[in-house]
């Protein structure tokens, strides 16, 4: 396993990290599977472990928290706030009165006294920087978060996040979160600049695209992945958008072949070769997931593979954009650019 430096904070984590969102029942795993999936994940070098408190409503935090009992000190621990916890109105958000209640929750439920990097799930767009970034600093100050940072921000909010943070003398995000695959690379004009312009850690979330570059969907195969049962629309190869998604994974792996490398392998070798990138998140649900996901731990792309990665989708290209998060709105909704 390979290590780099978090953003500027001088914290050592693996090249690989495990992403806890399939730990309960998103992902239909038990307490002893997502134990074995910790135990795995550690014996093969990983030493950060991501979650957030809304998988599952809280329930993969509580499995997290069960599976690293006795070792907390060994491992980076990350978790999330911001997205809605229940219908009341202000269980979500970035507001100050939410995220002190969030982080309290999160540590209960995880049974730890502090989070290594807490991060703000998603923009909000209701709360200044100012509000989030105070709340944020003052739970530093309390011992309660060592760092924080943001998840899925547009470019523009990344930076503003910054100088507000200078202008008001606060705390700064120190990482970023952002969805990075080689068919969604979009964050490559202008997230990945800014977070190197910045020092940001970037940790990227679903690298293998929800599993279309797992190596388990390919034509004139029914694709029956976890995924895309509850996410049906996003595997329909009827669409147009989704016949694109799998033509680009063919020709992927054509070069997957050609460079004895499994499409696993390919796509994580693929978004941990960019200099921007600190760690990739993996999510495996099964042990056979996460030891195929390890095999690509010293994985390194030659630049002719690179090269013919970039001819099948081309740098700053999202194959499924109306998919992004940090889109902003008027790009799918024309109402939103006219007049």
């Amino acid at each position: 396993m390979q290590y780099r430096t978090l953003g500027r904070t001088g914290v050592q984590v693996s090249f690989l990290a495990l992403g806890a969102m399939n730990f309960g029942r998103i992902g239909r795993t038990t307490q002893d599977e997502a134990t074995a999936l910790v135990d795995a994940a550690l014996e093969g070098g990983i030493n950060l472990i991501d979650t957030a408190d809304m998988y599952s409503d809280g329930e993969s935090e509580e499995m997290v928290g069960k599976a690293i009992a006795g070792r907390r000190e060994d491992i980076v621990l990350a978790t999330k706030a911001t997205m809605p916890m229940g219908d009341e109105r202000n269980h979500r958000g970035s507001s100050r009165r939410w995220l002190v209640t969030a982080l309290d929750n999160s540590l209960r439920r995880l049974g730890v006294d502090h989070i290594d990097l807490y991060q703000i799930h998603r923009w909000d767009p209701s709360t200044g920087d100012e509000e989030t970034l105070s709340a944020l600093t003052d739970l530093q100050r309390a011992g309660k978060i060592r760092y924080f940072g943001s998840s899925t921000f547009p470019a523009h909010r990344i930076v503003q996040a910054q100088w507000a943070a200078r202008e008001h003398r606060l705390s700064r995000y120190v990482t970023e979160q952002p969805c990075y695959s080689i068919l969604q690379r979009g964050i490559e004009t202008h997230v990945l600049p800014v977070t190197e312009e910045y020092g940001l850690g970037v940790l990227v979330w679903s690298p293998l695209a929800s599993g279309w570059l797992s190596g388990a969907i390919r034509a004139g195969q029914d694709i029956t992945t976890n995924r895309s049962t509850f996410m049906p629309e996003r595997f329909d190869t009827a669409l147009p958008v989704n016949r694109a998604r799998l033509d680009a994974v063919e020709r992927l792996a054509g070069v997957a072949d050609g460079a004895g490398l499994t499409m696993i392998q390919l796509a994580l070798g693929f978004v941990t070769a960019h200099p921007a990138v600190t760690s990739a998140l993996t999510g495996p649900r099964t042990l056979d997931h996460l030891h195929a996901q390890l095999a690509a731990a010293d994985t390194v792309l030659p630049g002719n593979v690179l090269d013919a990665i970039d001819a099948i989708v081309a740098p700053g290209v999202d194959l499924a954009a109306h998919e992004k998060y940090d889109t902003p709105p008027s790009l799918l909704d024309p109402s939103l650019r006219r007049r």
